[in-house]
């Protein structure tokens, strides 16, 4: 199983050729104010960025030579990233899997029994971090770790991946937008109100467990229904205004709310951990 948002779809025609700028492994646009070309070619040399943040950028091609990278942070897509003249993307992706069995489990799911299963995977695991979550200080789940949403958030996001992705999508349904949904911070304000989500909202947790419960739902009972033929059915809407206009059939529309599922799960669990020790230090 192949998410329809995977960079790893798009590949360029040569090294000479680079297709448009990608701005984050998740993006289909550049959003609101952002695509700047300004530090495209940029020489930074004995340059002082201690503390700068690349968030959602192109850095293809970029060379960071005899440089001092001391407690820093990289995450997205990689390819052909080299570190001291060793190329380490495969070996990061093996150590996600090792951690992660669930991607394993996602890429080789090709069937509608193995979907099922996976989703039985999905539930099992967002029930133990929600578990972890439910043990922290009440006003955890609304804290953000390192500018990342927080655990809350992320559930909320979640919701509107499941309207989009599946309710719109696979279920044919006109608007399935659940006000306390969160779309991707780059969706344009204006089409997210169209939707009748309130970006200004602040939803108790309690409210947003029991959306996300519903949601989950949602999925279990689109998969359960599906059939190996059924998978291939194409679905005749986008998953919100402003998306591409392009072809998606139920499994590509499955394969992205899982692989949603599985990435925010990632993240969520890393920042439970940073969120469990602060809660634990005299």
């Amino acid at each position: 199983m192949t998410a329809t948002t995977d960079p790893a779809d798009s590949e360029r025609a040569s090294p000479d050729e680079p297709m448009e700028a990608q701005f984050g492994p998740h993006r289909f646009a550049a959003g609101e104010g952002g695509g700047s070309e300004q530090f495209r070619g940029a020489r930074l040399e004995a340059a002082d960025v201690r503390g700068a943040r690349f968030i959602d950028c192109d850095l293809t091609g970029v060379t960071i030579r005899d440089g001092w990278l001391v407690n820093v942070s990289v995450s997205g897509y990689l390819s052909n990233v080299t570190v001291n003249g060793v190329d380490v993307a495969d070996f990061v992706s093996a150590e996600l899997d090792r951690r992660h069995p669930e991607r394993v489990q996602f890429r080789e799911a090709r069937t509608a029994d193995d979907v099922r299963a996976l989703w039985d995977t999905i539930e099992r695991l967002w029930a133990q971090a929600t578990a972890r979550a439910g043990q922290l200080p009440a006003a955890a789940v609304n804290q953000q770790v390192n500018e990342e949403w927080s655990f809350a958030q992320t559930l909320r996001h979640l919701v509107f991946i499941t309207d989009a992705w599946a309710s719109r999508t696979v279920l044919d349904e006109e608007m399935p937008y659940h006000p306390l949904g969160l779309p991707q911070s780059w969706y344009p304000a204006a089409a997210t109100g169209a939707l009748g989500i309130d970006l200004t909202a602040q939803p108790g947790y309690t409210e947003i467990l029991a959306a996300r419960a519903d949601r989950m739902a949602v999925m279990r009972r689109i998969v359960a229904d599906q059939t190996d033929d059924s998978l291939g059915r194409p679905c005749q809407r986008s998953p919100a205004p402003g998306y591409p206009d392009e072809e998606r059939t139920v499994i590509g529309c499955i394969a992205v709310v899982i692989d949603e599922e599985i990435e925010h799960y990632r993240f969520a669990v890393r920042d439970l951990a940073v969120l469990e020790a602060g809660a634990t230090r005299p």
